[in-house]
């Protein structure tokens, strides 16, 4: 066997066993030396999609769907074009997908009925349900459990079972859908579809869940991801999905150190492979920024999350909101909710009710606050209750109805301590000593409040411990700035203040950018004068 040969059976037999690294490192060496054979190519385009070279792993599987084409292999070519109407989905370029897509419906029309008609039909359903239209979705979903049972393809049953789970999940009857889900999964498990399309189907899932704000019921998803990401070698660009998604939840429980470098770091390798979870990414960036006191770096990171398809709502007019732009917050916040369906609303009408109470808005408050009550009776999920128990607790409290508030927000805070949601019980706290101080019970409402900040002071919400503790930093500098000017003030690098703070030198770069144009400095010798003067200590 010459050495070509020898490459490409090791390639084979790597990409078999899921060593997607081994297979694309092999597959390569071997082009070095000949022309691959078209399934060897294939083989090399999903193996460089796994290991993240996306852009490569397109142009080579483009260029596996004309050789198919030109050598006559009709059904080839239809199961390439079909990959690559998902690989671009997945990427989140939805016109060049579309593309695909219509190229494989004609090519297939050439066919007789088999298994890739159905995979057809389970993309034009999965994009119609992507712009809210349930019905194509229900309507695909009983074709392809009739078409797995007629053509004995598990693959279609799995997908007929996906798109009316999230169908039911979307239209309220959460209970059914998710059961419809995890039945789903059994032909995942068991091997029985292409590792691109299962992959997209537990991050589909994944995402299901976050947008229902069940928290318990993504935790166990994402764990089940990442089993299933074990079978493959090293690291694959579902395993940086999966990462995101643990941030998201490590971000809820309080873990805002470690998760904002995480995420960052994360979310910029996924841009160009995933870039619907690479803006889910950067808008969880913008949160933590956003609740540390960050709001150059939310800004920042808002705006990337926008530019990869993911609107920073309501994050972008909270920031507003903080920043004293009332009016700008709450136009924001009301042209988001006129553009979007029930579901999509309800993660934005906790902090639309918060933003009309600022204005003084009373009757749109109710109105926003009597909508989300409803959805989170249809949906009936942990995060949408507790969300309409703040959102109702922080009406009656306006309208001094204090004692009716408690038992909502008593309820609101054991759903939130279930959720394992951090800042949200902080906030639940915080109301708590609002409505005992209304009643005159100072006692009471001192401990809760106190127990709010101490949440605050452990997450690293420096706005809202400014706001309970009533003590600022001088020049405006939020907690992690005072951090790091304190140890420029004693001469460290950038490196050394990055390494004793557990953060990157880049971040480190940044807040000192922010506290030079806060202080009006321009040099780090002058920064450690200003520190000085302002009651800084250096720390070493």
């Amino acid at each position: 066997m010459d050495e070509f040969e020898e490459l490409l059976s090791t390639a084979r037999t790597a990409y078999a066993r899921g060593d997607w690294y081994a297979a694309y490192r092999n597959f390569t060496h071997a082009r070095t030396f000949s022309e691959l054979p078209t399934d060897d190519l294939s083989l090399l385009g999903s193996s460089a999609w796994w290991v993240g070279q996306v852009r490569e792993s397109l142009e080579i599987s483009e260029e596996v769907y004309h050789r198919f084409n030109d050598d006559g292999d009709v059904l080839g070519a239809a199961k390439k074009a079909l990959n690559l109407a998902l690989l671009w989905f997945i990427r989140g370029d939805l016109v060049i997908a579309s593309g695909w897509v219509n190229r494989a419906r004609r090519i297939l029309l050439q066919l007789p009925e088999g298994v890739e008609h159905g995979y057809l039909v389970y993309l034009d359903a999965t994009v119609a349900l992507d712009f809210g239209n349930l019905q194509p979705a229900r309507d695909a979903a009983a074709t392809l459990q009739e078409m797995g049972r007629r053509l004995r393809a598990p693959a279609l049953t799995s997908f007929g079972l996906v798109l009316a789970g999230l169908a039911d999940v979307r239209s309220g009857s959460t209970a059914t859908g998710f059961a419809q889900l995890d039945e789903a999964m059994l032909p995942v498990l068991a091997g029985q579809l292409p590792p691109e399309w299962a992959g997209d189907i537990y991050c589909t899932v994944i995402h299901a869940c976050h947008a229902l704000a069940d928290l318990s019921r993504m935790r166990a998803w994402t764990q089940a991801t990442e089993q299933w990401c074990e079978q493959f070698h090293g690291e694959a660009i579902y395993s940086g999905i999966c990462r995101i998604h643990r941030l998201q939840l490590q971000s809820a429980e309080g873990g805002w150190d470690a998760a904002e470098e995480a995420i960052e770091r994360t979310g910029s390798e996924l841009v160009g492979r995933n870039n619907w979870v690479a803006g889910e990414a950067y808008y969880q960036l913008g949160e933590i920024r956003r609740l540390r006191g960050d709001l150059s770096g939310a800004r920042e990171a808002y705006a990337r999350a926008q530019e990869l398809g993911c609107e920073p709502q309501p994050g972008e007019s909270l920031l507003q909101h903080a920043a004293g732009k009332q009016d700008a917050a709450w136009a924001g916040l009301c042209a988001a909710l006129a553009g979007r369906d029930r579901l999509a609303c309800a993660r934005l009408l906790e902090s639309a009710v918060e933003i009309a109470l600022a204005l003084g808005l009373q009757e749109e408050a109710e109105r926003l606050c009597g909508q989300l009550e409803e959805t989170a009776a249809v949906y009936a999920t942990a995060g949408f209750r507790a969300w309409a128990g703040q959102a109702r607790a922080a009406v009656l409290i306006a309208q001094s109805r204090h004692e009716e508030a408690l038992p909502v927000l008593q309820s609101a805070a054991r759903e939130y301590r279930g959720l394992h949601a951090r800042y949200e019980t902080a906030k639940v706290y915080e109301l708590l000593g609002r409505a005992h101080h209304g009643l005159g019970e100072t006692g009471t409402a001192a401990a809760d409040t106190a127990t709010a900040l101490a949440i605050y002071r452990e997450l690293g919400a420096l706005p809202d411990v400014q706001r309970l503790d009533g003590r600022r930093l001088p020049g405006g500098l939020t907690e992690r700035e005072a951090d790091v000017l304190s140890f420029i003030a004693a001469g460290a690098s950038n490196k050394d203040a990055a390494d004793a703070l557990f953060i990157s030198q880049k971040t480190v770069g940044r807040h000192l950018a922010n506290i030079f144009a806060k202080i009006g400095v321009s040099s780090r010798t002058a920064a450690a004068a200003w520190a000085h003067e302002h009651g800084l200590p250096p720390r070493r």
